[in-house]
């Protein structure tokens, strides 16, 4: 028995192990819709190869898209429903529709479906809203959730991210994205749509900033097995100093057994509870380094936009200028490509990078440089990507910017050691291409240093 599928490929239950790979493969290329979601059953990973699951995974991903697309559609009625159908009496009017009733004037929505969908109140309201702001302002963004292109994860950092927008300035940031977030884990989305929310409205990020400033405080929360997470909510840019003092005093411990997050712990403890200032005074831990990159107009006033903090990502241009023109603070001038904001200098051949190259590496990366992940660039290990050559070094991948990348120790690990793993960067656009041992290639770029 055969079927045929929009593709036009027709497929039997029947196939060879082979076949049902170029099966999987074929329906990973097609936007999911009713027919396609009926081939899904016949996609049996036992049967399948190591390449073939991984193709059948980005299959199901896609498909369960665009099954959220339709529940936001859903939700949107839903809501909408809620909405309208409010009576303007305290009392239901004779005659009156009950269900109506209960979805309107009693706000009975969110019950409905937290009940439905087996959810708290606050999930079920965080998802109505998400799928009124999605349906009502951000139709490209549901479309490439209904395609499979993005994930429910991606769509609800635009819906959420946008709120605060005007309704022609969130359609202006989501214009500015689309192309890109189909090639984006959520991560980097949700630093793309904080960006581009700076760029388009540094006013009002500025307002939003200093409300909440107001708002700072301290937060502790009791956790398992005699625990509690400590810390507070404050500006960003004092959260990086505060970092970076800890991590030097955590360095000033010297290698006594304990871990790095382990010293880093006690190393706030002491510091509040115990202040002792001698290590650092007496250069027992290093100097605290907190990076921010701003272009010149917003650093001398002429331009609001905003700045980027490493490890955190934009801030507003009073933040970055509370950092710069801070005691001690030393400014470096980094030269960029207009088109692509991509540092562009040479370094000489060693193997160590010297501490300017690093510099470099780590401001043009800003995060590790395998696809997915989110660790800080200055955290992780700056790796070859062509090989070193020890022996004739004229003859192996240099240590220039080129061809450097930062990698934290897991994807530094897994490029050098797994032999189903390479990568390739482009010297051009800065794109680093990853091929797993199924043979797919996944694509990092980094973000730009300047104002997108």
């Amino acid at each position: 028995m055969s079927e045929v599928v929009p593709g036009g490929v027709p497929f039997s239950t029947g196939v060879a192990a082979e076949s049902l790979d170029a099966w999987a493969s074929l329906l990973r290329e097609q936007a999911p819709c009713g027919e396609t979601a009926a081939a899904l059953d016949d996609l049996k990973g036992e049967w399948l190869s190591p390449r073939g699951r991984v193709d059948a995974l980005a299959v199901v991903e896609r498909h369960l898209g665009w099954l959220q697309a339709k529940q936001v559609e859903l939700l949107a009625l839903i809501s909408d429903h809620a909405e309208a159908s409010a009576p303007s009496a305290d009392v239901p009017a004779v005659g009156a529709d009950i269900d109506a009733v209960f979805l309107g004037e009693w706000d009975c929505a969110v019950e409905e479906v937290a009940c439905a969908l087996k959810l708290a109140n606050s999930t079920a309201a965080q998802r109505l809203e998400t799928a009124r702001l999605l349906t009502g302002r951000h139709p490209a963004t549901l479309g490439l959730l209904a395609d499979g292109g993005i994930s429910y994860q991606q769509a609800r950092i635009v819906a959420e991210q946008c709120a605060v927008l005007a309704v022609d300035v969130a359609g202006e940031v989501e214009r500015a994205l689309v192309e890109r977030m189909p090639q984006q884990a959520a991560g980097q989305t949700r630093a793309a749509v904080r960006r581009q929310v700076h760029r388009v409205d540094p006013e009002g990020a500025e307002a939003r900033h200093q409300e909440r400033v107001r708002e700072r405080k301290l937060l502790s929360y009791p956790q398992e097995d005699g625990m509690a997470l400590f810390g507070a909510v404050l500006p960003a840019q004092r959260a990086a100093v505060m970092e970076q003092v800890v991590e030097a005093y955590a360095v000033g411990y010297g290698d006594d057994g304990r871990t790095l997050d382990q010293k880093r712990a006690d190393a706030l403890y002491d510091l509040v509870v115990e202040p002792r200032t001698g290590a650092l005074e007496s250069g027992g831990g290093a100097a605290a380094v907190v990076h921010v990159t701003v272009p010149l107009d917003v650093l001398m006033g002429v331009d609001d936009g905003p700045g980027e903090l490493k490890g955190y990502g934009p801030v507003t241009a009073s933040q970055v200028r509370e950092l710069a023109f801070a005691d001690g603070t030393v400014w470096r001038r980094l030269l960029v490509q207009p088109a692509s904001g991509l540092l562009v200098k040479t370094d000489p051949l060693t193997y160590k990078p010297t501490a300017e190259t690093a510099r470099h590496v780590i401001a043009r990366d800003q995060y590790c440089a395998f696809p997915s992940c989110r660790m800080p660039a200055r955290r992780c290990d700056l790796d070859h990507v062509r090989a070193f050559d020890h022996a004739r070094p004229e003859r192996g991948g240099p240590t220039t910017p080129e061809n450097l990348q930062p990698l934290c120790r897991r994807h530094h690990r897994l490029k050098t050691h797994h032999p189903g793993w390479r990568v390739a960067r482009d010297p051009h656009t800065g794109a680093a291409v990853w091929t797993a041992p199924t043979g797919h290639t996944y694509i990092n770029t980094p973000p730009p240093v300047h104002r997108e």
